[in-house]
């Protein structure tokens, strides 16, 4: 598949909710049918850190069932974190990609919010998670992450980084800057879905979820309101520019201590 089709569900979440985030985000993916792949915010079930008063649930809990059902339905990959209890019964951020056959890969996220206190309620992942889809190479990650570029470089020959995030008003501009650093310096296409609204402990998430090419130009950029948009991304124009400005051969190489 040369063209992708991907729908950016930028929500406004429930607060510890999943049963009606759920039932939101169907209703929002609803508005982009034709789409090749919906992304949905980090723990878009409950919230940032809105599982600190439930029981986690695990990946044949209700809403990873929910996330195959929605692919299977829709003949459509959906993708988000999840607040997840892995099989040893640590708790992680888990972002997962899930097509019409059902779970194709998932990653925990490496970096936790420690100023937030994500890590003293999770643990950490320990690997990169690069997978083949439609012809496409992709590259998972979750909010924090973006603020680390050795761990998200392009040593894995991906085409494409998404981003899912919580990340509050306050650092937005941090938001901005760093996806386009990432896309230019990976030459690869960037997308990154953060929330909106405020959630249950006060804090504001100002959206602003963006789509970006390998020369760091922005095909998308949300405002702050709860909307849906999709991007279309073009894998031909992207090799075409490889060729053309081969940088990333010559890149540093590094090791990544977990």
């Amino acid at each position: 598949m040369n063209l992708l089709k991907i729908a950016m569900v930028q929500a406004e979440l429930r607060w510890r909710d999943p049963a009606a985030n759920r039932d939101h985000l169907a209703e929002l993916m609803d508005s982009s049918p034709g789409a090749d792949l919906f992304l949905l915010p980090e723990t878009f079930a409950t919230g940032f850190l809105g599982d600190s008063e439930r029981d986690a649930e695990g990946m044949d809990g209700a809403s990873v069932n929910w996330m195959v059902e929605q692919a299977a339905s829709r003949g459509a990959a959906v993708a988000g974190s999840l607040a997840l209890l892995d099989e040893t019964k640590k708790r992680r951020n888990r972002f997962l990609f899930v097509g019409a056959e059902g779970v194709i890969a998932h990653y925990d996220k490496r970096h936790l919010f420690g100023f937030g206190g994500e890590d003293a309620r999770y643990s950490a992942g320990k690997r990169t998670c690069t997978f083949d889809w439609r012809g496409w190479r992709i590259d998972l990650q979750v909010c924090y992450d973006l603020r680390f570029p050795v761990w998200c470089r392009n040593d894995r020959a991906f085409d494409l980084q998404l981003f899912v995030a919580n990340w509050p008003s306050p650092r937005v501009a941090a938001w901005q800057s760093l996806l386009k650093a990432r896309a230019i310096e990976n030459q690869s296409y960037v997308i990154g879905i953060n929330r909106s609204g405020r959630d249950g402990n006060e804090i504001d998430y100002p959206g602003h979820s963006s789509a970006w090419t390998a020369m760091g130009d922005c095909l998308a950029e949300l405002d702050e309101q709860e909307q849906v948009r999709q991007v279309d991304l073009d894998l031909a124009a992207l090799r075409q520019l490889r060729e053309k400005f081969p940088f990333l051969k010559d890149g540093d190489r590094f090791a990544v201590e977990c």
